[in-house]
């Protein structure tokens, strides 16, 4: 892939871990909803680190067959499974011989 580094995982592996311990050591243990707030957190946490992975996937693939990522950058703002899901079919259609 072009465009994952070990540099670009490291920092993303590692802003994760920030996150993480941000989360678990800000949270006050006493408090009756401790648990929901800290597994809302989690799922959030979860969530952006799976968006910004196949954000940089679709960059990779619309790269490596030339074609034009920018366009679906909107629609994937405000939906990513949606346009995922229609990104890949529009990869997977035949090539016209050139």
């Amino acid at each position: 892939m072009f465009v994952w580094s070990k540099r670009l995982v490291g920092l993303l592996l590692g802003l994760f871990i920030l996150m993480l311990g941000v989360f678990l050591f800000n949270s006050a243990p006493d408090q009756a909803s401790g648990l929901k707030i800290h597994t809302t957190r989690w799922m959030a946490l979860n969530y952006i680190g799976l968006v910004v992975w196949v954000f940089v996937w679709m960059i990779d693939q619309a790269r490596m067959r030339a074609k034009n990522f920018w366009v679906w950058l909107v629609p994937f703002a405000l939906a990513p499974l949606p346009t995922l899901m229609l990104f890949v079919l529009f990869l997977q259609r035949r090539m016209k011989p050139s």
